[in-house]
């Protein structure tokens, strides 16, 4: 692997970690607005929802403001 490939791959995972942080960003905050405050319960979601399929995530996101947090803990199998 010479010099520029290696920069390519480390810029390319660069800008894939920025994108990850820039869509948590989102969710914490719609979490935020929706239910006050991010506690533990919430960041566990946060984490499942990374994980989802770019359509499914979208879809998740539209259907954020209609969930209570009971559905939304209930939906990811964390509600204690």
């Amino acid at each position: 692997m010479n010099l520029t490939e290696a920069y390519q791959e480390a810029r390319a995972a660069a800008v894939q970690e920025g994108v990850e942080q820039g869509q948590r960003q989102v969710v914490e905050n719609l979490l935020r607005f929706r239910f006050g405050s991010v506690d533990e319960e919430l960041a566990r979601v946060v984490d499942n929802l990374l994980q989802l399929a770019p359509d499914d995530f979208a879809r998740f996101l539209l259907e954020l403001s209609s969930l209570s947090r009971e559905d939304l803990l209930a939906r990811f199998n964390l509600h204690q």
